[in-house]
């Protein structure tokens, strides 16, 4: 049965960022995600963790200004200083919050430049090789172009090629579930495929980006589907609530309490 991680950033929003922690503990959830946890003090974030027997699954290295559109700088060149900044940024979250997987973010570039292609290969080996040492692996999402125009990772199989050559042991896919719908469609062939290098799974319904239960995918049998793939990993809900969250948690009772 699959585990389900609340995502914080888009799930329980009538309340504060803190108190959703305790809002997702007690609609059933046992592990978490967010996008950025740095506005908030480091302690304050692991204590909500600890008081509610969360697990951390996962949340995003800082993407640079992402008030003024950037989303992560590792296919620019010209930023590799700033990438490397950023891991030592999020450390202190990492050991306080126990996650063990981080999602390196690629930015705004054209993947049709070599410098780019360079740029990005150079920073994820660095930030896999830094974060090894601290028992955490690097995970990397391709992003549909309909919601992220111009992102650098926006095919799953460059995402797939890049770590297969890499051969780095904690660089992993993230394979979001509602992106690859709409880059690829085929969505059960290429969980098959690339099941091997997934570190992390999120889901969304297509095209909406609400509750997973209906419009274009068969979640039930996409959930069955990870079983039966042997899929141990979290599976974020990176998802848009149609209206308050509780409201639109049918879909999700039947695998409330689930433990990770």
């Amino acid at each position: 049965m699959p585990r389900f991680a609340a995502n914080l950033s888009m799930m329980f929003t009538e309340v504060p960022f803190l108190d959703r922690f305790d809002a997702a503990a007690q609609a059933g959830f046992t592990a978490v995600e967010f996008l950025f946890p740095y506005d908030h003090p480091v302690e304050a974030v692991g204590e909500r963790l600890e008081r509610n027997g969360l697990t951390q699954a996962l949340f995003n290295l800082p993407p640079g200004d992402w008030n003024a559109g950037e989303k992560g700088f590792a296919a620019l060149p010209a930023r590799f200083n700033d990438l490397k900044a950023s891991l030592e940024t999020a450390l202190p979250y990492a050991k306080a919050t126990g996650v063990k997987r981080l999602h390196l973010m690629a930015g705004i570039a054209n993947r049709g430049e070599r410098l780019a292609i360079e740029a990005f290969y150079k920073s994820v080996a660095w930030a896999a090789e830094f974060f090894a040492a601290h028992g955490i692996d690097i995970v990397l999402e391709p992003i549909n172009p309909r919601n992220v125009p111009g992102y650098f990772l926006n095919d799953f199989g460059f995402a797939r090629d890049l770590i297969q050559e890499l051969r780095l042991p904690n660089l992993k896919l993230q394979f979001d579930i509602y992106h690859c719908q709409i880059i690829h469609g085929d969505v059960t062939m290429r969980l098959r495929e690339m099941m091997p290098i997934i570190g992390h799974i999120q889901i969304a319904s297509v095209p909406s980006r609400n509750e997973p239960d209906g419009e274009e995918l068969n979640y039930p049998f996409l959930f069955d589907e990870l079983d039966r793939l042997g899929y141990a990993g979290f599976v974020g809900c990176e998802y848009n609530p149609r209206g308050k969250t509780n409201d639109g948690l049918a879909w999700f009772k039947p695998y409330a309490g689930v433990k990770p």
